[in-house]
């Protein structure tokens, strides 16, 4: 019988130690930003870190690989990265499903080698920006475990729970609501086919995005003021600014009223505030359902351009509509926008080189539709030498190891975490470099003149002009013009061209005559 107490009381402990996460609160220590000037309007990569570079042979890329990459990174020509989640997760994947929101994912390292990797990045001029999951944890997220274990514990009120959520709801084809007496993260099957849990069960918890990945109750002053904290440790540390992973579902009222509710665009601007009282800093929000309106300051102060991607990529294949509605988004954009043609999760599209079927004329033109343009454009990593994706289910073909060689060169494991891309033989990093006509080469001149240029990094978006597959545009700042000509058609075509004009891309004589399937880019500027 002793024995037995003994070990209850064994048990109590354990649970009570493993659900003391760091909480402490994080005073503010802002410093002047080290960076240029306006460096938020320049490239930014998005990098997944997992599948960027191993340094230590055990087939899983990591921070110090990464840093061992910096220098081809400014020879590209970025000024910022976007890191997918770095911090610890369950996942040891994706990381969106957080277990410490203040400890790096031990794959890929420790603290002394992220502040290392901002160190030596702010040597070269890159900002660092990092992916912080505010809506969710993991199940597996100490505080939850003590909340599923303990109705009357004090971390029961950091997440949302309820006995009778009523029928209605539907999230992206599943019921949000999960019994955690059932384990519901070990089901195996699709979610949508998991019952749904008996009426008056006690434990039942709300998922955004699945039993894994517990939804925090962001009505709580606790967990706001948690995250508050968290967000300051990074940013004490040198961190340049922030990617806000799904900032319209921090706050439920109802299964009508689920998605992008009045309290999270407070929750979402209180957040900014924060992170912007760190001079020289940048936030980004992922917000599919309402991204102009996130992008602006009054709310983010800047969102992806979600949707514009898709019509950027039918553009390159030459359909005249959608040339006309890249053209009219970047009249009414606002310059916070984050353009991109695809990122991490597969909703957003393929690898570019699959969705042009390896055609890297109109690859080019892809590229030059968006890196020429307003806003802060984000090559997803390995987009600048044509990578291929991976066979694989969900997001698996977007995130296999980079190319470094024809080999591979991401690790010295002769198995690494995922498939190597099929066509590394030829687009891998190592031989675009040498390639003066490679793409690598097109977007680091594209990206140069982009940082050399107040007008294409800077400048206001005029007398644009749709002419059927022919898409032209000016870029203005102060007394700086730059014109841009786009023809995705298979014809040539006439622009008009300025007594003042020089030719910036490609250099040579001035051509009133564009070239199917070309970019042409000019200065006006009088001298």
């Amino acid at each position: 019988m002793q024995k037995q107490l003994l070990l209850t009381l064994a048990l109590a402990a354990a649970a009570t130690a493993q659900a003391q996460i760091d909480t402490r609160p994080v005073p503010p220590q802002p410093r002047a930003s080290a960076l240029p000037a306006n460096w938020q309007h320049g490239v930014f990569m998005e990098v997944f870190v997992r599948g960027y570079q191993d340094s230590n042979g055990d087939g899983i890329g990591d921070l110090k690989g990464l840093t061992r990459r910096l220098d081809y990174l400014k020879k590209l020509g970025v000024s910022g990265l976007w890191l997918m989640p770095i911090t610890a997760s369950s996942d040891h994947d994706h990381g969106y499903a957080t277990t410490d929101f203040r400890a790096i994912e031990p794959q890929y390292g420790t603290l002394a080698d992220f502040d290392e990797l901002i160190r030596e990045a702010h040597k070269r001029g890159i900002a660092i920006v990092m992916d912080y999951v505010i809506n969710h944890a993991s199940w597996q997220f100490p505080p939850f475990q003590e909340a599923v274990a303990d109705r009357n514990s004090p971390w029961r009120s950091w997440f949302v729970w309820n006995t009778a959520p009523g029928p209605g709801w539907d999230i992206w084809g599943k019921y949000p609501w999960y019994d955690a007496a059932t384990k519901p993260w070990d089901w195996p099957g699709e979610l949508k086919d998991l019952p749904a849990p008996k009426p008056g069960a006690p434990d039942v918890f709300f998922g955004t995005f699945g039993p894994q990945m517990p939804d925090f109750n962001m009505r709580n002053p606790a967990v706001v003021q948690y995250h508050e904290d968290s967000l300051r440790f990074w940013l004490n540390r040198g961190l340049d600014g922030y990617r806000l992973d799904a900032v319209p579902h921090l706050i439920e009222n109802n299964a009508k009223d689920w998605n992008d509710q009045p309290e999270s665009r407070v929750l979402t601007k209180r957040f900014q505030d924060l992170i912007k009282s760190y001079p020289g800093r940048y936030v980004v929000c992922e917000a599919t359902a309402e991204p102009i309106a996130y992008g602006k300051p009054e709310l983010c102060g800047g969102a992806f351009a979600f949707n514009q991607n898709y019509e950027i990529i039918k553009a390159a294949k030459g359909e005249v509509a959608a040339v006309q509605k890249v053209a009219d988004y970047y009249r009414s954009m606002s310059p916070t926008m984050a353009t991109f043609l695809h990122n991490h999760d597969i909703f957003t599209g393929q690898r570019v080189w699959d969705q042009l079927h390896g055609d890297e004329a109109r690859y080019r033109l892809a590229a030059a539709s968006y890196l020429l343009l307003p806003g802060t454009p984000f090559v997803y990593y390995g987009e600048e030498i044509g990578h291929a994706g991976i066979d694989g289910k969900g997001d698996d073909p977007l995130r296999s190891p980079m190319s470094w060689t024809a080999a591979g060169g991401f690790t010295t494991n002769p198995q690494p975490f995922r498939p190597l891309a099929l066509n590394r033989s030829a687009h891998n990093a190592e031989s675009q470099q040498r390639d003066a006509g490679s793409l690598f080469n097109f977007y680091r001149e594209l990206i140069a003149l982009r940082r050399a240029s107040p007008a294409l990094t800077l400048g206001r978006y005029e007398s644009d002009r749709v002419d059927g597959a022919v898409w032209s545009f000016q870029r203005v700042q102060g007394k700086e013009r730059a014109l841009v000509a786009i023809n995705y058609g298979d014809t040539p075509a006439t622009i008009e061209l300025t007594a003042h004009a020089r030719a910036l891309y490609p250099k040579g004589a001035i051509s009133a005559t564009l070239q199917p399937l070309s970019v042409r880019i000019y200065s006006l500027q009088a001298p």
